[in-house]
């Protein structure tokens, strides 16, 4: 189908139209996104009302990041088997069933069980939606679609920060888990009417792939979330490196593998691969930031969580905005300038918290924000838009949850990095007091535990400068006026030389 009709897809045979396909993309990115903020706000009331100690509470937290970092790769590759779009469909009604059974918690650890299975229901989604568009957008096209997808995140932040506090207040917090009910079941029969399938790529499921890769990330992010809770112990040691030796055995078997779960042969895109990697480093470097600024806002400053977010709403509101321009942006100049300029506004931003005293002006927490909300807008439509064009074809779903599975072990291990760096001055608890806003650091305490922060940020600041060498270093996109056709590699998949072109002009916005 030619990509100047408003209803052409991506050469693959998907069906629907693609502004239909791309708000139900942007709507199921937008609760994702709600539901990894809007828990942290709620998490002190939910701990008081269900007598849970911040130990065992902190895992409504921490369970979201551990399941979709575990299962984002395995959906992307099931989805390849037996059709994104339905498993998509399917992935909206387990997060909406699951969010439901979070709102009628009556004990902490039925809470914990149903937040994991709010994130199966997340990483399902999270593992596919690249791969559909892909599948409905040209290549010339992808970076306007991901801008939005970029936006939704980004406005789903705020609803998260905001909606988490009020709705807490006001109403209570079980009801920021009811809100997806409506939500969800419109998007389920809105899908099911607009999102088809294209090709599906029959293979047999790499059982023994999945289980050692399961094991081994498994092991590893519980191993680092225990660090993060308790310090070194022999049994979070023991469990990384469990983790750590799985892997020899995962990467035999993948090269081996008829039809892997990761099919090594995509690293060998330098594009692909040195965009994968930014991708994984930026989550490392960056998410860890917005828990430290939270803990110097509530730790340090004393203010209140909802004042706390609301002072970090301008960056995400720049950040949504932009996403979409810079898309385009993206579509007519390729991905590796706009991507390696979002990561330095990024570092820029980082920088600029580490200079912040405990008298600082508020005012300037609200400036770095739109310094790092500019990174934000302009690295990840760009960074998205080059890993998929650059995946082969017949692997869109398995290249778009490995991305998604690396942003999030990114974010797992970032959460990692900041209580563990930042706890180094004061107690874990204390840390973990300071997220969450029930305590606050004063005199000098409050100053030790600011150098904490400070030595976290500028940890921080040395991932994502590595995450910008990769960036620009990852090669600019060959410009012509076709995509070039694949070339084979052999084994499941094509690595394909993909092509960013000028394309034909950009239908209305959806």
């Amino acid at each position: 189908m030619g990509a100047s009709h408003p209803r052409a897809g991506a050469p693959g045979g998907a069906g629907g139209s693609p502004t239909a396909v791309l708000f139900v993309i942007v709507l199921g990115t937008l609760m994702a996104a709600i539901d990894t903020t809007i828990v942290v706000l709620a998490l002190p009331t939910m701990g008081t009302e269900l007598r849970s100690p911040l130990s065992t509470i902190i895992w409504v937290i921490l369970v979201y990041l551990l399941v979709t970092t575990l299962l984002t790769t395995q959906f992307g590759r099931i989805g390849d088997i037996f059709g994104r779009a339905r498993l998509y469909i399917v992935g909206f009604a387990v997060f909406t069933i699951a969010s439901v059974a979070c709102g009628l918690a009556s004990t902490d650890t039925f809470l914990i069980v149903s937040r994991g299975g709010q994130a199966v229901g997340a990483s399902v989604m999270l593992a596919n939606s690249g791969a559909i568009i892909s599948d409905h957008f040209p290549p010339e096209r992808r970076g306007w679609a991901f801008g939005y997808t970029s936006l939704g995140w980004n406005l789903g932040a705020i609803l998260g920060i905001v909606l988490g506090g009020a709705i807490t207040t006001f109403l209570g917090w079980r009801y920021i888990f009811f809100i997806n009910a409506p939500i969800g079941l419109a998007a389920v029969w809105f899908g099911v009417r607009h999102v088809r399938d294209a090709e599906r790529h029959r293979s047999p499921p790499d059982l023994p792939g999945f289980g050692l890769f399961g094991a081994a990330l498994g092991a590893i992010s519980y191993g680092a979330i225990d660090f993060a809770s308790y310090g070194a112990r022999p049994i979070n040691e023991a469990l990384v490196l469990v983790g750590a030796v799985l892997l020899v055995p995962f990467l035999v078997w993948e090269r081996r593998a008829k039809a892997p779960l990761l099919d090594l042969a995509v690293f060998r895109e330098r594009i692909l691969s040195f965009s994968l990697a930014s991708s994984f480093l930026q989550g490392l470097g960056y998410l860890s930031v917005v828990f430290l600024v939270t803990m110097y806002l509530q730790g340090v400053r004393g203010l209140s969580p909802l004042d706390a977010a609301v002072l970090l709403v301008p960056g995400y509101v720049v950040g949504g905005g932009l996403a979409p321009l810079m898309g385009r942006l993206t579509d007519r100049i390729g991905a590796r300038i706009p991507a390696t300029v979002g990561v330095l506004c990024m570092l820029a931003g980082v920088l600029l918290y580490a200079n912040l005293r405990v008298d600082s002006p508020l005012v300037d927490v609200v400036g770095i924000t739109l310094v790092t909300g500019v990174g934000g807008g302009l690295f990840w439509p760009a960074n998205n838009a080059a890993i998929m064009a650059n995946a082969p074809r017949g692997a869109y779903g398995a290249v778009s949850g490995l991305r998604s599975m690396l942003a999030n072990t990114g974010t797992l291990l970032s959460f990692v990095l900041a209580i563990s760096i930042a706890s180094a001055t004061v107690p874990r608890y204390v840390a973990y007091e300071a997220l969450l806003g029930t305590t606050r650091l004063i005199g000098g305490l409050g100053s030790e535990f600011l150098t904490g922060l400070d030595g976290a940020l500028y940890a921080s600041a040395a991932v994502l400068a590595v995450a910008a060498a990769l960036s620009a270093l990852r090669g600019a996109h060959r410009r012509s006026g076709v995509p070039a056709a694949p070339r084979a590699v052999g084994g499941s998949g094509a690595i394909a030389d993909r092509t960013e072109t000028p394309g034909p002009p950009r239908p209305p916005r959806p």
